[in-house]
């Protein structure tokens, strides 16, 4: 099919209703194609921005919901690790003693020492340092002994009914004795 461009000319634009099929067919096109184009710039465009950035948000939103739901179902789980801290931390409260049991547990650390067969160089508490909710009492220690006699003493300070641990441990042969220097803290609850 040829196309006739000499119908485009001589339009009478005050007529257009006696302009050829073919010059309307394609001006409505160009019309259509124009607002189509406009409509996508104007509007189009901005909700596919709009689409990207809640794509986006819910990507955010769902990894917070599965977070969330991870949560959700281990709650039971959590509850009863808390639970068992709860009694677990009670529990360590106890074996600090109060301000009158120290007396008895520095003779417990003297007398665990004396069963066995240290000498006793040095016993010397130090005075209590207050931290967040407890104090420490440090005792500077220095006992002479063979080794599975000190060992004996680690291990029976280890088993006390409170809490004591060593820090600062040294250990030195002197004319066939193992010395062993170490401070010995205990703590005290800081009841408020």
């Amino acid at each position: 099919m040829k196309i006739d461009f000499s119908q485009f000319q001589n339009l009478d634009p005050e007529n257009i209703g006696n302009w050829p099929f073919l010059v309307k067919g394609t001006i409505f096109v160009a019309a259509v194609v124009a607002v189509a184009a406009a409509g996508y710039h104007f509007i189009i465009s901005d909700l596919e921005k709009v689409l990207a950035r809640e794509k986006l948000n819910e990507v955010t939103l769902r990894n917070d919901f599965e977070t969330k739901q991870t949560k959700a179902v281990l709650l039971g789980a959590y509850k009863q690790q808390m639970q068992e801290m709860e009694e677990s931390f009670g529990s360590m409260l106890r074996q600090l003693p109060s301000k009158t049991e120290i007396p008895e547990l520095i003779v417990d650390i003297t007398q665990t020492g004396l069963a066995n067969g240290l000498k006793f160089d040095l016993f010397q508490p130090g005075s209590e340092a207050t931290k967040d909710f407890y104090s420490e009492k440090p005792i500077s220690l220095q006992v002479s002994g063979n080794y599975h006699n000190i060992a004996e003493f680690v291990s029976g300070i280890a088993i006390l009914p409170r809490i004591v641990t060593l820090h600062d441990v040294q250990l030195a042969i002197a004319s066939d004795q193992l010395t062993m220097r170490a401070q010995a803290k205990t703590y005290r609850y800081l009841e408020q």
